[in-house]
């Protein structure tokens, strides 16, 4: 499935206004301590509409909003 079609899974919503997901694998995500240690550490790929999710995958989705711009984590 493509980055936008997992963002669906979580709300239509999210599948319409993609924008982007900041990636990292489960086993990197649990050796940089969580999201804030991969980040500071520079260990998340920017991926855009094309990317195609990877069983592990852990993603940060942002998308348009009519207030601006939205972020949600998931694991797939």
């Amino acid at each position: 499935m493509t980055a936008p079609q997992a963002a669906g899974v979580i709300h239509t919503d999210f599948e319409k206004g993609f924008i982007r997901a900041e990636t990292i694998a489960y086993d990197d995500f649990l050796k940089y301590n969580g999201y804030g240690g991969a980040k500071e550490a520079g260990a998340l790929r920017l991926e855009g509409k094309e990317y195609i999710v990877k069983e592990g995958d852990v993603l940060l989705f942002s998308r348009q909003s009519s207030v601006g711009w939205v972020a949600m984590p998931r694991i797939f």
